[in-house]
């Protein structure tokens, strides 16, 4: 990394265990082309870890940092990204991170985060953002736990003081629009040409739909199409579940031409659809937040507490009661199904 006396912005890169690779690259690499571009060392950067040892990534590689988290390094920062993924709650716990990132608050140092690192400023209650981008399968569970808060299923947020995004490959648009508000647009364009990005994404574009046949649904939620307004009903009645007959009433149409529409569309029919919603919930709520089993089987639309832990077994291979950390460790959902039972 070069040096020079005044550079135009000085970010710190802060990783907790089992941050994501990925999102470093994607913060440094438009920063290094942007240097290259320009002919000067128009960005620097630091990374850091809580006692300045490596951290290991969620892949399990060891990054070496350049500081630990001390007082002298407030001084060479203007704006800190906190770096999560997996178990990003348990780095909350950290009270040497926690005293740091509130010092660098209260010294006027930018605070934002990436990906899961936003549940860390929460829970140390820096993060009070009128719009939160958190990815879309966290996005239930961050409701359920701070349902003061407004969170979107968008990419990023740079315009309310806390540069935030929502992970994976979101971060490179967010830091293109960074670069574009310090250097300006077209600076910024010519950095995603050398990144072969197709264009720049506004932070405000919905992240993509966690299945195909889902992402074009709800591209075309309007008041004539039935499968969207029946999945829309189902996806706010997971809690109080009514019955298909009920659904298609609603929904204008009859019971079996709904099914015929559900499996043509989504491949699967009414029932199986709302199971679907039902279970991908009660993952999120059982690995996500603190609420007892009980409440999650009843916000889920279980009918007891012995049929959900039942179902999720089945479908999870893990009781709900063992399967309460988002760690690495933990069982995956996959919205395609897979019965671990068998």
């Amino acid at each position: 990394m070069s040096e020079q006396v005044n550079p135009l912005h000085r970010y710190g890169i802060l990783l907790v265990p089992g941050y994501s690779s990925l999102a470093v690259n994607l913060v440094t690499e438009p920063l290094f082309i942007a240097n290259w571009l320009a002919g000067k060392t128009l960005f620097q950067w630091t990374t850091l870890s809580a006692d300045g040892f490596a951290v290991h990534s969620s892949c399990g590689s060891p990054l070496a940092v350049d500081v630990p988290l001390s007082s002298e390094s407030h001084a060479a920062i203007d704006t800190v990204f906190v770096v999560a993924s997996f178990d990003a709650r348990a780095s909350a716990l950290d009270t040497r991170l926690a005293d740091w990132l509130r010092r660098a608050s209260r010294k006027g140092v930018r605070i934002g985060a990436i990906e899961t690192g936003c549940e860390i400023l929460m829970d140390i209650g820096l993060l009070r953002a009128e719009s939160i981008p958190v990815h879309w399968y966290n996005a239930k569970g961050s409701a359920e736990r701070y349902p003061d808060l407004q969170f979107t299923e968008t990419l990023f947020e740079t315009s309310g003081g806390y540069p935030l995004s929502a992970g994976g490959m979101a971060t490179a648009d967010m830091m293109l629009d960074l670069i574009a508000q310090d250097v300006g647009d077209k600076f910024a364009s010519e950095v995603g040409k050398h990144l072969l990005m197709d264009g720049r994404r506004p932070g405000s574009r919905p992240q993509p739909a966690a299945e195909q046949a889902l992402h074009a649904l709800t591209e075309n939620r309007h008041l004539h199409d039935p499968v969207a307004r029946a999945h829309a009903i189902m996806e706010e009645q997971l809690e109080d579940t009514i019955s298909c007959a009920d659904i298609a009433k609603r929904v204008g149409v009859s019971s079996r031409h709904l099914q015929r529409l559900f499996r043509a569309r989504l491949g699967r029919g009414i029932e199986a659809t709302y199971r679907e919603l039902r279970i991908a919930k009660a993952h999120q709520l059982v690995q996500q937040t603190d609420i007892s089993l009980t409440e999650v089987a009843v916000a889920c639309g279980f009918s007891s507490l012995e049929v959900f832990s039942r179902t999720y077994r089945s479908r999870f291979g893990v009781a709900p009661s063992r399967d309460r950390r988002q760690s690495l460790e933990a069982s995956v959902y996959r919205s395609f199904g897979v019965d671990r039972s068998k």
